[in-house]
């Protein structure tokens, strides 16, 4: 399974690369706060893989990155995406790395 640190995720977006980010909490937890991208729960993603870019890098993204850590390594093995990447630390390290 592959994961990103916030330090390279703050670089690809202050460099503005090309990735899609999946949150995959819940919506009301997307609706709070969120770094922008799409929002498909957990629960749905397995149900809606066609969202997924398959030409460009995926960061999945969570709360904690245990739910995003799940889900990669989900569609790592069930469907052979390996441009599928968790946040490590999920959001709340994101967070707490730009304060």
């Amino acid at each position: 399974m592959k994961y990103i640190s916030v330090a390279d995720l703050n670089q690809m977006l202050t460099s503005k690369e090309d990735v899609q980010i999946i949150d995959v909490r819940e919506s009301y937890e997307f609706e709070d706060e969120n770094i922008g991208g799409i929002n498909i729960p957990l629960a749905e993603l397995l149900n809606q893989t066609d969202k997924i870019e398959k030409n460009k890098t995926v960061i999945l993204c969570c709360k904690s990155g245990k739910r995003s850590a799940a889900m990669t390594l989900t569609l790592e093995r069930k469907f052979g995406m390996n441009n599928v990447v968790s946040l490590k630390g999920g959001l709340e390290s994101y967070y707490s790395s730009i304060k």
